[in-house]
């Protein structure tokens, strides 16, 4: 059985993104797409996004992310330096 090696990366997602079910919509997106980590609210009003899992599916997430979820408005989705460790599984952090 072929093995795909994990990928890894971090966003900081920036626009209208809290109180409109962004994190919720990340949640089950990132479960969909099999990846594993962590979305949260940030302090400044963004949005931080940890994952890994394989390339395709972090690049399918990536282009979610820059539409943004039915009531956000995303005006910007940065790559962020990777830190710390990820869940085996996809969570909301608080």
């Amino acid at each position: 059985m072929h093995q795909t090696s994990e990928v890894r990366a971090d966003y900081r997602v920036t626009g209208t993104v809290q109180g409109v079910g962004f994190r919720w919509w990340t949640l089950q997106l990132g479960r969909h797409l099999m990846l594993r980590g962590t979305v949260r609210n940030c302090d400044d009003g963004s949005v931080e996004v940890r994952v890994a899992g394989s390339q395709g599916a972090i690049d399918r997430l990536h282009a979610a992310l820059r539409e943004g979820s039915p009531y956000s408005v995303v005006e910007d989705v940065r790559r962020i330096p990777a830190v710390g460790d990820l869940p085996p599984d996809f969570r909301v952090e608080r």
